[in-house]
C-alpha cells in the first residue's frame, strides 16, 4: 500500500464503514491511524514476534498468528513458525502486555480438531483460510477446488514460484503455498534461474491457467488441504467445525 492504498481508501470512504479491516505482511502503524480514527477495528495478521509489539501499539483488537502451514502468502520457508508453537507463545505475551487483544490461529486448521487445539494453546478462535477456499462460495476454480479435495498436506510447498510466474513482486521475506504441480516441481530449486529469465515459463503458467490445467495453473491452498474431503457449503462446514470443537472443548 506504500505505492497504492486506493483499496484501503475505497473501503474507508464508503457511507457504511467496514466491520473491520484486516491487515498483514509489514508494519502497519502509518496505516493503522486511517483505521483506528474511524472506530474500525483492526484485525492484524502477522507471522514472527518482532510484528506482535508492533500490532499491539498500531491499535489492533485482534492479532491473527499465522503459521507456516497457511495457504497462499506467509513467510518464508526459512522464517516462518508453525502455529503449534506460535500461538501460545503470543497468547503467553498478549496476557502480559494486551489482556484485551483477542488472538486468532491461522495455518493448517481445518476441523473442529484444529479449532479447539488452537483455544486450548490461548487463542479466542481461529481464521481458516482453505477449508472455506473449497466451497461452492468461494471464488476458486472449480479445478482448482478438485485438486485440493484429492491432495494431501504433503502435496503442497511454500516458496515464491507462483509469485514470479504470477508477475506479483513481492519481497522476499514473504512466499506464498500452494498446491505442489508439475510446474512448481520444475523450478523450486532453481528460483534465481527462474527470476533471471521468466518469460517462458510465465507463457507456459498462463497457458496452464487458460487450459485449467492443474499441472501448470495454481491452486491456493495450505497444509490442511489434507483435511479437505469435499466442497460443501460454507454454512455447513462453520456448523460442523462448531459442533466438533463444542464437543472436544466440553461446551
Amino acid at each position: 500500500m506504500e505505492r497504492d492504498r486506493s483499496a484501503l481508501d475505497f473501503a474507508l470512504d464508503r457511507e457504511a464503514p467496514p466491520a473491520a479491516i484486516m491487515l498483514s505482511f509489514g508494519d502497519p502503524t502509518a496505516i493503522a491511524r486511517d483505521i483506528t480514527a474511524r472506530g474500525i477495528p483492526l484485525i492484524c495478521q502477522i507471522q514472527t514476534m518482532a510484528q506482535l509489539r508492533q500490532a499491539v501499539e498500531a491499535g489492533a483488537s485482534v492479532i491473527v498468528a499465522q503459521g507456516a502451514e497457511a495457504g497462499g502468502h506467509g513467510m518464508n520457508a526459512t522464517d516462518a513458525r508453525s502455529t503449534f508453537t506460535f500461538v501460545p507463545e503470543i497468547a503467553d505475551w498478549l496476557a502480559g502486555h494486551a489482556p484485551d487483544v483477542d488472538l486468532l490461529a491461522a495455518g493448517g486448521v481445518a476441523d473442529g480438531r484444529g479449532l479447539a487445539a488452537a483455544m486450548i494453546l490461548g487463542a479466542d478462535g481461529a481464521l481458516i483460510g482453505s477449508r472455506l477456499w473449497a466451497t461452492p462460495e468461494s471464488l476458486a476454480a472449480d479445478g482448482a477446488i478438485e485438486e485440493a479435495v484429492k491432495a494431501s498436506g504433503d502435496d503442497t510447498a511454500r516458496s515464491a514460484v507462483f509469485d514470479i510466474l504470477r508477475e506479483k513482486d513481492w519481497p522476499r521475506e514473504y512466499d506464498f503455498r500452494a498446491l505442489r504441480n508439475v510446474i512448481h516441481r520444475e523450478w523450486e530449486d532453481r528460483i534465481e534461474d527462474l527470476r533471471a529469465d521468466p518469460t517462458a515459463a510465465i507463457a507456459d503458467y498462463k497457458d496452464g491457467v487458460a487450459q485449467e490445467d492443474y499441472t501448470r495453473a495454481h491452486a491456493t491452498v495450505g497444509e490442511g488441504t489434507g483435511l479437505i474431503k469435499s466442497s460443501v457449503s460454507a454454512e455447513a462446514i462453520i456448523a460442523s467445525i462448531t459442533k466438533e470443537a463444542r464437543a472436544l472443548l466440553g461446551s
